[in-house]
């Protein structure tokens, strides 16, 4: 719903300006850089944690082959999308 898209922004913003728990992280939507090794140039979820306004990549977490095809799938239409849209002469 509408309601809980928007309560997911406000939580998002929150945890990126007010930053973070001690030992804890959120997921955040954030281009890639590669990291746990998704494609470059596409926004995905990364677990993260934030201060000062900026965040930081958690990295080392152990992803099961389970959720690690579920993610893998994810990804590639990620990337059919966005090529779908470079091929348009929509970006840069």
């Amino acid at each position: 719903s509408a309601a809980s898209a928007a309560s997911a922004a406000v939580d998002h913003m929150r945890n990126w300006a007010l930053g973070t728990e001690e030992n804890d992280w959120v997921s955040m939507a954030i281009p890639s850089t590669g990291d746990y090794d998704a494609p470059e140039g596409i926004i995905t979820s990364f677990p993260c944690t934030t201060q000062n306004g900026q965040y930081e990549v958690v990295t080392g977490l152990e992803i099961d082959e389970f959720s690690r095809k579920k993610i893998e799938a994810s990804w590639a239409e990620l990337v059919e999308e966005r090529d779908a849209v470079a091929g348009m002469g929509l970006l840069g």
